[in-house]
């Protein structure tokens, strides 16, 4: 009996060490400058505001991943990013079950807010707008970027249905 309760506290403290490793970059990433590739982050507070005309967003085609905060809840995530037609975009999938739009609160906030949102590529940070985009020639756009870049399986009935909203990043006005 004696050794089942030292097998048990030893197995505890086992499981207790990742769990705290976990715990304590979570909460380190909260309180951070930008996300972890894991983890949601902070408000930015590193990088330089772009300040200019649009710029030619065709470079972010050699980008995976960028950084993108919704001011209105001043934390980030990183997402995946799509140009197409000199316009950015992102998608945000999942989001046709409950799980999903909890999973991806900050599309529901960005859709029932204003959309205020700051992108970080490099050290430059962009000040846009995140508008929701459910139909238009813009769909087929992204479908086929998305597709070519990510090898997604993205397609029309999913944005139809609503299991994939689709956002152009958009200036600010």
């Amino acid at each position: 009996m004696r050794f089942l309760i030292l097998v048990i506290q030893f197995v505890g403290v086992v499981a207790l060490i990742p769990i705290a490793a976990i715990l304590t970059l979570w909460l380190d990433a909260r309180s951070g400058d930008g996300p972890s590739v894991i983890f949601r982050g902070g408000e930015f507070t590193s990088g330089q505001v772009y300040e200019g005309p649009e710029p030619d967003w065709s470079f972010t085609n050699e980008i995976r991943l960028v950084e993108l905060q919704l001011n209105a809840t001043r934390d980030s995530r990183t997402t995946f990013i799509i140009e197409s037609n000199g316009r950015i975009f992102v998608t945000c999938d999942y989001m046709g079950t409950a799980l999903g739009r909890f999973w991806k609160k900050w599309a529901v906030q960005a859709t029932d807010g204003d959309g205020a949102a700051e992108l970080r590529i490099g050290n430059t940070r962009y000040e846009r707008t995140l508008k929701r985009v459910t139909g238009g020639p813009e769909i087929d756009w992204v479908i086929q970027s998305k597709t070519s870049k990510y090898r997604s399986l993205i397609n029309s009935e999913m944005i139809a249905e609503g299991e994939t909203w689709v956002f152009e990043i958009a200036p600010r006005v």
